[in-house]
């Protein structure tokens, strides 16, 4: 297997690339539009699932790895590119949460550094922070990263390699698939073929498998954000109430996040979604009531059951591949996700147990 066609070009995709690119494969990658222009530039980019505690072992396996992971990554990204991902370490402090006792137990059981904290030390680390909060909880070592420049990096770094091929506006609209055998994809540039196909398509997997009568259950979950420019030190740290965060960016951009709607592929934003927005952001922090919104603007994750990725070879059909479904946590969890498709395609022994991942069982026919 030397040729490798990757269909979807967001973080998942474009780090797949340059997982299989440095292996020494060829790949080429195939983008309906610009690469890393969907999901993954609408992300916050908190290098955490929001909350750990609540999720199986297999999203927690892939979210250690790559916590571990991203600061050599955010450092060989910048070397090689000068383009830099800003992981920037603040930390994260829950508030008032129903499920805190759990939260504790699943830390103490996971070696995790997450610690009750008092009030008062709370705002003596983030003074902006809304009054009526009674309880709080913080993990010190969790960072976010700038996902639009993240992406941007790793577009840059695989232009450097002379095995990738990116092409964008090039939306795949079906499989090449003869005596069993997925040998390639239909485009809009026409037909592209190779020893393997990897769909790394996000939201779109689903609809895409459904050409070859499969059901996989991806499916689009709209979240709108918004953002305020505020001065570099306003805020020191992550902070999360109700289901709503705040993430600081290193020069005072404030990321305030984010909506879940099951509206199908529709992610236009709506007045009601910036209002309801604005009312969480102002809870959290006062200082912004009157602020201007600098932007608003809605994504569409990769819905999955439980949130567990889809990751490995599809029974029935030699040479297609899947990383996909990765729903709330794409970015948090895409360095793992992508080693881990890089190791089962080169038979190489895989960083975590790919069994909760495999598409055997999960995958069902129209």
């Amino acid at each position: 297997m030397t040729k490798i066609l990757v269909v979807g070009g967001g973080a998942i995709g474009l780090l797949s690339t340059w997982a299989l690119a440095r292996a020494g494969l060829d790949v080429v990658l195939l983008e309906s539009g610009a690469t890393g222009r969907e999901a993954s530039w609408a992300g916050g980019g908190i290098v955490s699932p929001l909350y750990p505690w609540r999720y199986s072992p297999a999203v927690t396996a892939l979210a250690h790895w790559s916590q571990a992971f991203y600061p050599e990554l955010a450092e060989q990204l910048l070397e090689l590119t000068g383009a830099d991902p800003e992981v920037h370490v603040t930390g994260l402090f829950w508030l008032d949460l129903e499920d805190e006792t759990e939260a504790l137990l699943w830390a103490r059981a996971q070696g995790r550094a997450l610690h009750p904290v008092d009030m008062a030390a709370v705002r003596g680390a983030v003074p902006v922070l809304g009054e009526g909060f009674n309880r709080a909880i913080h993990m010190p070592g969790v960072a976010n990263v700038r996902n639009p420049r993240l992406v941007s990096a790793l577009r840059l770094a695989l232009e450097t390699l002379p095995n990738v091929t990116i092409e964008e506006h090039c939306a795949v609209s079906g499989f090449l698939h003869r005596g069993g055998r997925v040998s390639g994809v239909q485009t809009s540039g026409g037909e592209r073929e190779g020893d393997a196909v990897l769909v790394a398509a996000g939201a779109w997997s689903g609809d895409l498998l459904a050409n070859l009568g499969l059901a996989l259950p991806v499916e689009p979950v709209k979240g709108q954000m918004i953002l305020y420019k505020c001065a570099a030190d306003f805020l020191s740290s992550m902070v999360l109430a109700g289901g709503r965060y705040a993430i600081p960016r290193r020069d005072g951009h404030i990321l305030v996040g984010s909506t879940l709607e099951h509206v199908g592929f529709d992610k236009r934003p709506t007045d009601e979604a910036l209002a309801s927005l604005k009312a969480s952001a102002e809870t959290l922090l006062p200082d912004l009531i009157g602020a201007s919104v600098v932007g608003h603007w809605a994504g569409l994750r990769p819905g999955s059951p439980d949130g567990i990725p889809f990751i490995g070879p599809v029974p029935g059909f030699e040479g297609l591949w899947l990383n996909c479904g990765h729903y709330r946590n794409g970015l948090v969890l895409a360095p793992a996700s992508c080693q881990l498709l890089t190791d089962l395609l080169l038979g190489q022994e895989p960083i975590v147990d790919p069994e909760p991942y495999a598409p055997t069982a999960r995958l069902s026919v129209r």
